[in-house]
C-alpha cells in the first residue's frame, strides 16, 4: 500500500481524471488538480463533475493548462509533489483534422513541460496516459505492448504516440520512474459526451437516428472506468522504473452488440443510419492484458452489460436533475487558482 503523498493529477475535471482524484483522495493522499476546462466539450459538465462529482473530495485546484510552462512551475513550487499522473490531453480522432496544432501543443509540447519538471522537482515516479490508437489499423491481435507502433492512422494517435517516445528519453537520460498505459475505449458514469456511447444514448432518448460507422461491426474492448482507475492506481503503488502496459477489458465486442445493450436497457429501439468506417479509425482493439496482471496485479472486474447498466442509470438521472441538460450548480468551498 502507497503511504501517503502529494498526488498531482493532470485533467482532474476530465472523465478519467475526475475518478482518479477522487479514489485517491479517499485513499487518503494530497490531490494536486489541474485542469483548462477548455470547450472541446461542453465545459458545464467538467465543471458538474467538480462540484456534483467531487463534491464531498478535499483537492486543490488549478485552472490552468499544461502548456503554460510557467503557471506549472508555480504549482511545482508551491507544493511537494510526489507523484505525477499525467491525464490531460486533447482528445478526439476527427477533431485534430480541425485544429492540429492544438494536439501538439497541449498532447506533445504540455507532456514535455511536465517531464522537465518531474526533473527539475525530483519526483518518486509518473503515470501517462496512452491510449490504444498508437496500435494503428493493424491485424495483430491481440494487441501486445512489444508491437510496433509506428503506423499510427490519426493525428491524436501520434500524438499520443510521441508522448511515450518524450517519455522514455526522460527516463533514459534521468532515471524518472515512467508508466505508460494504454486505455482501451473506456466508457462510465460522467463520461465524455463525444463518445459514441453518449450520442447513442441521447439520440434513441429523444427519437433521434444514430450514426453507426463500420456497419456495426466494428469492434471495441470496452472498458469500464472503475476498471482504469484502479489500474493507475496499481501503476502508482507499483512505480515501476519504466513500462507501457494495456489496459483493457481483454474481450472485445462489437459496436452492434454495444447498441443493443443501450436498447435494451432503455426500452427503446434505435434508428439505424449505417456508413462506412471513417478515416482515422480502427476496425478493431483487443488488448492483450496479461502484463497488467502480471506487473500490476491487476484485472478488469466489470463485464459490459453491468457497466452500462450503471451508466445508462447514471444518464438518466443526471440529465433529470438538470433538467434537460441545463446544469445547475451550488457554490462550495474550494480552493482555486487562476494563473
Amino acid at each position: 500500500m502507497l503511504s501517503k503523498h502529494t498526488i498531482l493529477v493532470t485533467g482532474g475535471a476530465g472523465f478519467i481524471g475526475s475518478h482518479l482524484v477522487k479514489k485517491l483522495a479517499e485513499m487518503g493522499h494530497e490531490i494536486i488538480v489541474i485542469d483548462n476546462f477548455n470547450p472541446y466539450y461542453d465545459p458545464k459538465l467538467k465543471e458538474a463533475r467538480i462540484r456534483e462529482f467531487l463534491k464531498d473530495v478535499p483537492f486543490t485546484l488549478y485552472r490552468a493548462d499544461i502548456e503554460n510552462y510557467t503557471a506549472l512551475e508555480q504549482i511545482f513550487k508551491k507544493h511537494k509533489i510526489d507523484y505525477v499522473c499525467h491525464q490531460a490531453a486533447q482528445a478526439g480522432v476527427r477533431y485534430a483534422g480541425t485544429v492540429p496544432f492544438k494536439y501538439a501543443r497541449t498532447n506533445f509540447n504540455g507532456t514535455l513541460n511536465l517531464l522537465e519538471l518531474a526533473r527539475m522537482f525530483k519526483i518518486k515516479g509518473m503515470v501517462l496516459a496512452s491510449s490504444s490508437s498508437v496500435y494503428g489499423d493493424t491485424q495483430q491481435f491481440p494487441l501486445k505492448e512489444e508491437q510496433m507502433t509506428d503506423k499510427p492512422v490519426s493525428l491524436y494517435a501520434a500524438t499520443k504516440k510521441s508522448g511515450e517516445l518524450i517519455a522514455h528519453a526522460y527516463h533514459r537520460l534521468y532515471n524518472t520512474p515512467i508508466t505508460c498505459l494504454r486505455y482501451f475505449t473506456v466508457y462510465g458514469p460522467w463520461g465524455r459526451p463525444d463518445m459514441a456511447y453518449f450520442k447513442f444514448t441521447k439520440s434513441i432518448l429523444n427519437g433521434e437516428p444514430i450514426d453507426v460507422y463500420g456497419q456495426g461491426d466494428m469492434e471495441r474492448d470496452f472498458t469500464y472506468i472503475d476498471d482504469i482507475v484502479d489500474g493507475v492506481v496499481q501503476a502508482i503503488q507499483k512505480n515501476n522504473s519504466w513500462e507501457i502496459i494495456n489496459l483493457g477489458q481483454g474481450n472485445p465486442d462489437s459496436l452492434g452488440k454495444f447498441i443493443g445493450l443501450i436498447e435494451q436497457n432503455l426500452g427503446k429501439e434505435a434508428v439505424k443510419n449505417y456508413l462506412p468506417m471513417q478515416p482515422g479509425d480502427m476496425r478493431r482493439t483487443y488488448a492483450d492484458i496479461n502484463k497488467a496482471k502480471e506487473l500490476l496485479d491487476w484485472q478488469p472486474k466489470v463485464r459490459l452489460e453491468d457497466g452500462m447498466k450503471r451508466f445508462l442509470d447514471w444518464y438518466v438521472n443526471f440529465h433529470n436533475e438538470t433538467n434537460n441538460d441545463n446544469v445547475r450548480f451550488e457554490d462550495r468551498t474550494l480552493t482555486l487558482r487562476h494563473l
